[in-house]
């Protein structure tokens, strides 16, 4: 089995090492014997979306994203093409604020792929810090890293978690990212998949099955991720009592979420 990544504008679209994220998805193929490849292309590249399994937009300034909107116009029809047939994609901070209608900053309106039915508009105050997730995609909780005046509205879509630290898509809703087909949306960095090795996994998992068809992905040694998540976790998730505490089916991890 192989897996091919298409890393789209790192050149411009790299904030906070969002490029971990590949790092980690290669090595976690690799570690399970599974053939990986990561394919750049930056602005002029032609891109053959037939040939990619994932897809990462990363985060960037609203200058940045004025110029790769610019680009991603031209490529908006196969996107969505590739969107629609189950294609992976995990879009970050700005590449999450350019899968929707649009992004209304003080300089103007920044034009979205429309890809999916959400919005972002600025406001006043950054949203930033530390933020933890319970997301239906993993058993343990994300983490990770929010840094954005955006505020992402979306639309009765499903969120990519519930908020149990931070502020999330708009500092009220209580929710955070978003997830359409097999596209996540997120404002996390940090970057995202090293800290939450289940998402990963998540993401390997719907472009073989899409693919190949169903697949089990061999399981790794997590134990170091899972201590490290717990401890963030447990410092920054306070005054909430787990209704219940148990082990996963893989022994070495503790399940620590659903709350009262």
């Amino acid at each position: 089995m192989k897996i091919t990544i298409g890393h789209l504008y790192p050149d411009l679209l790299n904030l906070y090492g969002d490029r971990g994220n590949i790092v980690c998805m290669m090595r976690r193929c690799l570690w399970r014997g599974i053939q990986a490849e990561t394919i750049e292309f930056n602005m002029g590249d032609s891109i053959d979306f037939s040939k990619l399994d994932i897809i990462l937009l990363g985060g960037g300034s609203d200058r940045e994203q004025r110029i790769v909107c610019k680009e991603l116009k031209k490529i908006k029809e196969r996107f969505q093409d590739y969107v629609e047939d189950m294609g992976v994609v995990i879009a970050v901070c700005g590449g999450y604020q350019l899968l929707g209608k649009y992004y209304q900053t003080d300089e103007g309106v920044i034009e979205g792929l429309k890809l999916l039915n959400i919005y972002t508009e600025q406001d006043e105050g950054r949203l930033i810090g530390n933020i933890i997730l319970e997301s239906e995609l993993s058993k343990l909780p994300v983490v990770g890293f929010e840094n954005h005046r955006g505020r992402t509205y979306i639309n009765g879509y499903r969120p990519f978690g519930k908020v149990l630290y931070g502020a999330g898509n708009d500092g009220r809703s209580g929710y955070e990212g978003v997830i359409y087909k097999n596209v996540i949306g997120t404002y996390l960095h940090g970057p995202l998949l090293p800290k939450n090795p289940r998402i990963c996994d998540y993401l390997l998992e719907k472009a073989l099955e899409r693919k190949y068809g169903a697949v089990s992905l061999k399981k790794l040694d997590d134990r170091l991720e899972s201590a490290a998540n717990e401890y963030i976790f447990r410092r920054f998730v306070k005054g909430r009592r787990p209704m219940h505490l148990h082990r996963s089916l893989e022994g070495d991890e503790k399940i620590y979420l659903n709350f009262n």
